[in-house]
């Protein structure tokens, strides 16, 4: 008999944290889409492309440390897809932005909850170096990956020329967002989980 209530508790407790984890997935996408669409600097380039200095990956990766690489990667893509798609300049990198935000969140939570085990540890140096190597391996793929994957979605797109010239701002704009992303991200996480933390909330999450 008690054997089958601890089953039963277990079995709650996932639950709730399944529940807990989609409904901070939604949020996480409306914060994502919110600073992607409003607080951006967006840099128009020739051929009416553009790029963009933003906080949105910050989300994305402040979401897979909080929740995991999937779901805190599925909020950051959701939610700046959808700005994407709202808007007539990122319409046509909807699919790519889908693809890489998903991949800076599992990258991250790879490296910072299967390889740093930040959920399972309660010394803050260990989780915060793991939280910043995280933050530099998921940020470090994007700056690699979105210029190359965008100049040669841009050359079936645009053509060539037009191409390689955005493809010089993208690396740019790309390196000052990763920069900036890993500050905001590690430097919320911290402080956000030791409230999580001593509220009792952070084992909600993980």
């Amino acid at each position: 008999m008690m054997k089958t209530n601890e089953i039963r508790g277990t079995a709650a407790l996932k639950g709730d944290r399944g529940i807990n984890k989609i409904a901070m997935t939604g949020l996480f996408a409306a914060l994502s889409y919110v600073v992607f669409t409003f607080l951006q600097f967006k840099i128009s380039l020739p051929g009416g492309d553009a790029t963009s200095i933003h906080l949105g990956n910050a989300v994305c990766v402040l979401g897979a440390l909080l929740l995991g690489g999937f779901y805190g990667g599925l909020g950051g893509a959701i939610g700046m897809t959808i700005g994407d798609l709202l808007d007539p300049v990122y319409v046509i990198y909807a699919p790519k932005t889908l693809i890489l935000k998903m991949c800076i969140g599992l990258i991250t939570g790879l490296v910072a909850h299967r390889i740093g085990k930040i959920g399972q540890s309660g010394d803050p140096k260990h989780i915060f170096r793991w939280s910043l190597a995280a933050a530099v391996c998921g940020l470090g793929f994007n700056v690699v990956a979105d210029p190359l994957l965008g100049y040669y979605y841009k050359l079936l797109i645009i053509g060539k020329p037009a191409a390689s010239l955005a493809l010089s701002w993208n690396i740019a704009s790309t390196s000052i967002n990763a920069v900036i992303s890993t500050i905001v991200a590690v430097g919320l996480y911290m402080p956000l989980r030791r409230g999580l933390a001593k509220s009792g909330l952070l084992s909600k999450f993980l």
